[in-house]
């Protein structure tokens, strides 16, 4: 367990998650009284100097997302966390929320300050419905002493704090579509322009962050020995909250320094392969992630090494298969999730799915043409570039790998090793 840290888990089993005091005696709300004392913009250079990067997949910098919702003219902005954490073999968020309730509240505070917005929104998915009374009580508390409401630690600072939960759609992890289950609409993704730091929840301007990038930032502000900027390596500095899940003996929720290698994440924190099996293929960043196989195993889990490796960090889920399971199948079982998901809004998303799924289960039953690879690499081409959301342009992510690193499972007559 010695590639693990703790900056963003170390309050994990510190305090009673139920109290507020309890949060206080270990330091909580330190960080927000020391925002509210600084200029909004030296915090937004502070994130940057450290190259927070979004940690909800798209990767966005954290610090110059919050300076350009700052810059926005506007009145009542909001803040929102997306707490829907859709994608599968992902549940670090979930992890930040049950055992470190506190510091989320404390870090939409302080977004909201920075931001200069008046109301944040939590949007929780639906299957973490059993979190949401330690939300609202920890809402409640904060509210009662004072760090939520009008006036905040008499800066003149007012931002209220408000949670809601989503219907289980996977499509309301993207942020148009989020925002539209808030006000009440079908959560279904909107053209941008606008885009929504300019037009979001209510027509107002709004900042949408994850729950593990704005977790980070409390941290960040007390942090006098420097220990996040020690971690890490290369462009990618601090820590990553990870996932693993699949066919190892220690699936679990780990903080890892960048740059620790994916042998390490699965063989030491994971605790290996069950029964010493052989991996078949190895999935990063969720259903929408691509793959694979264990020649990953000695690269250093950075943006740009893993960029470089073909796959990407993501949302931080790593799905490990093994050789019981061929690499047809786990597309069949990853297509027949964005099958279900899609919205059906869009043309190529709503038609791609369906047919890459005929083509896929062809292929299962040695039934598919050298005609029916091509359109299928065709039609996954054309979503990526013409969908309406982000999970149109990345349910093909999985597939377009696996024809990249299993070139011979496409191979009509071929068999699958």
């Amino acid at each position: 367990m010695s590639n693990q840290v703790k900056f963003l888990t170390k309050n994990f089993g510190q305090y009673d998650t139920s109290s507020i005091g309890s949060y206080m005696d270990i330091g909580g709300f330190e960080a927000l009284r020391k925002a509210v004392t600084m200029d909004p913009e030296k915090i937004c250079d502070m994130i940057t100097e450290v190259k927070v990067r979004g940690r909800g997949g798209a990767e966005y910098p954290l610090g110059r997302k919050w300076s350009q919702a700052r810059a926005v003219v506007g009145e009542n902005k909001i803040v929102v966390c997306n707490a829907d954490e859709g994608e599968t073999t992902t549940f670090k968020d979930r992890e930040l929320i049950q055992k470190d309730p506190f510091n989320l509240i404390e870090a939409l505070i302080i977004a909201g300050y920075v931001c200069g917005a008046t109301d944040g929104y939590i949007y929780m998915r639906a299957e973490y419905a059993c979190l949401r009374p330690l939300l609202l009580n920890a809402i409640r508390q904060a509210k009662n002493y004072g760090f939520l409401g009008e006036n905040i630690l008499g800066k003149g600072f007012d931002f209220n704090l408000h949670l809601y939960s989503g219907g289980g759609a996977y499509v309301c992890g993207e942020g148009t579509a989020l925002i539209r289950s808030i006000e009440g609409k079908a959560g279904r993704p909107r053209m941008k322009p606008p885009f929504i730091k300019v037009s979001g929840l209510f027509a107002r301007p709004t900042c949408l962050n994850n729950v593990e990038s704005l977790s980070i930032v409390p941290h960040l502000l007390v942090d006098k020995g420097r220990v996040y900027a020690s971690c890490g390596s290369g462009e990618s500095i601090g820590t990553k909250m990870i996932s693993v899940a699949g066919n190892v003996n220690n699936p679990g929720v780990f903080e890892i320094p960048f740059g620790t290698t994916v042998r390490e994440i699965i063989y030491n924190l994971a605790g290996g392969i069950q029964h010493d099996r052989e991996i078949q293929l190895i999935q990063f960043g969720g259903a929408s992630g691509k793959i694979a196989d264990a020649s990953i195993l000695d690269t250093p889990y950075t943006y740009d090494d893993l960029r470089n490796a073909g796959v990407m960090v993501g949302s931080g889920g790593i799905l490990v298969i093994d050789e019981r399971t061929s690499v047809i199948d786990f597309l069949r079982m990853n297509q027949e999730f964005f099958s279900e998901e899609s919205c059906g809004q869009c043309t190529p998303c709503r038609e791609g799915n369906l047919h890459i799924k005929i083509i896929l289960d062809k292929i299962a039953s040695h039934t598919a043409t050298q005609e029916d690879i091509r359109i299928m690499a065709t039609i996954a081409r054309v979503m990526s570039m013409s969908s309406l959301c982000g999970l149109g342009e990345t349910a093909q992510n999985t597939l377009q790998s696996a024809m990249l690193t299993f070139p011979e499972v496409f191979e009509v007559g071929g068999t699958e090793s």
